[in-house]
């Protein structure tokens, strides 16, 4: 019963495909409602859960203007009447050389993955706190520790992730509300696949990840469902690795 997610209600962001797909189907596999959120439709996802019985909604925005969260939030809670669990996955990277990337990338990655997030958690821990319970769990990246390559703005982002995840956790832990994070890997997503392209480069990731493989979408089930139940009540602030071993050679 640990695991169990029936009765709870998931907010998941970037939802039409690779990881955000993977955590919403997840999520209603353990027996939560899913309100799934893209700037894209997610019907794919949608009619994979339906397919098993799950619940699920879904409501297309743009994340990247804050001035529509409010009331994203507001209609989220409109369609099962609370929001228990929120997942902070829409992201989006831009690769280009630092001294050539531009005003306009930084700006579309950092409103997109650092204030979509920031202001999403805002929402939702209000919610939380006045409710004396809640899960937040942000997506950060292996870039939330390391520096990359031709993506400036992206890192950037993802190493403000983790310490917001940290900075909300200090203030919110002891109201009931878990801010956790995770950190994926190198996983085959569309925003990988330029990477998967680049024959050499996959393959001198691939030699450091100890697992032996590249993860997959799916690798992400389990940890969202265990931040998002009543097994991680204890664990707060923390950024968790699902990389395959890559942080630890």
């Amino acid at each position: 019963m640990l695991f169990d997610l029936s009765g709870k209600t998931a907010l998941v962001t970037g939802t039409s495909g690779g990881l955000g797909q993977a955590m919403a189907i997840g999520l209603a596999e353990a027996g939560a409602s899913i309100v799934a959120v893209s700037a894209s439709n997610s019907d794919e996802t949608v009619a994979t859960v339906r397919a098993f019985g799950g619940r699920i909604e879904q409501i297309s925005a743009d994340l990247s203007n804050a001035d529509n969260l409010e009331g994203l939030f507001a209609e989220a809670l409109s369609k099962f009447g609370e929001v228990d669990i929120l997942v902070n996955n829409a992201g989006t990277i831009r690769r280009a050389p630092a001294a050539e990337h531009s005003r306009q990338d930084w700006n579309d990655v950092i409103d997109l993955n650092l204030n979509s997030v920031f202001f999403l958690c805002q929402l939702a821990g209000r919610h939380m706190i006045e409710r004396g319970s809640g899960k937040i769990i942000n997506i950060a990246s292996m870039l939330s520790f390391q520096g990359g390559i031709n993506v400036p703005g992206y890192t950037a982002s993802k190493h403000a992730v983790a310490g917001i995840t940290k900075a909300l956790a200090n203030e919110w832990a002891g109201k009931g509300v878990q801010v956790n994070a995770i950190a994926p890997g190198y996983i085959t997503t569309r925003n990988t696949a330029p990477i998967i392209a680049d024959e050499k480069r996959y393959q001198s990731i691939l030699d450091r990840i100890p697992a032996g493989r590249w993860g997959n979408p799916e690798d992400l089930k389990g940890p969202v469902v265990f931040l998002a139940s009543p097994a991680s009540d204890y664990l707060n602030g923390h950024v968790l690795c699902v990389d395959g071993g890559w942080m630890a050679r």
